[in-house]
This record gives C-alpha cells, structure tokens and sequence, in this order.
C-alpha cells in the first residue's frame, strides 16, 4: 500500500507580522535565542552596573551587541527574575 507522502509532512507556517501560525491555527514560538559568550559577558557586566535599563540604554546595548531592543528587555526581565530569586533562597 502506496501512502502519498505529503500527507505526513506538517502543513507550511504562515507568517503574519509577528505572529506565526502553523497548519492548525497554533502559535509557534520563535526559536530560544543562543547568546555568545560576548554577548552575556556585556548583558552581565551591564547588568551589575544597573538592573534596570532605560529605552535609550537598551536600544544603545542592543545595537552594540548585534541583539533587538526585545532580546534584551527580556534577557533583564530573566536575570532580575533569576536574581530575586537567589536572594529569596538567601
């Protein structure tokens, strides 16, 4: 029994703006960003400086780290989370 093989292949994802949706209508996420060992080198380094960036410094760090503004917003956001939670633990 011959099974046409495109019927096992996932549907292709279409791409609307920011928002990806695969064959069934779902989200996909983008792939989990791999910083270099340079890049966490300054976002930790900037990070001992000041924990909270302004827009300016963001978009600044971002451009000089080849990183989006997002990408370290969120990087903070993780490190601030992972922080608190260290001192909570003592």
């Amino acid at each position: 029994l011959l099974s046409h093989p495109q019927e096992h292949e996932k549907p292709p994802a279409i791409a609307i703006g920011e928002l990806r949706l695969n064959g069934k209508g779902k989200k996909l996420r983008k792939p989990r960003t791999i910083y270099s060992s340079l890049q966490l080198q300054a976002l930790n380094q900037r990070f001992q400086q000041t924990q909270y960036l302004a827009l300016p410094e963001r978009a600044e760090l971002a451009a000089q780290l080849g990183l989006t503004q997002t990408q370290v917003k969120i990087w903070f956001q993780n490190k601030r989370s992972k922080y608190k939670k260290i001192m909570k633990q003592g």
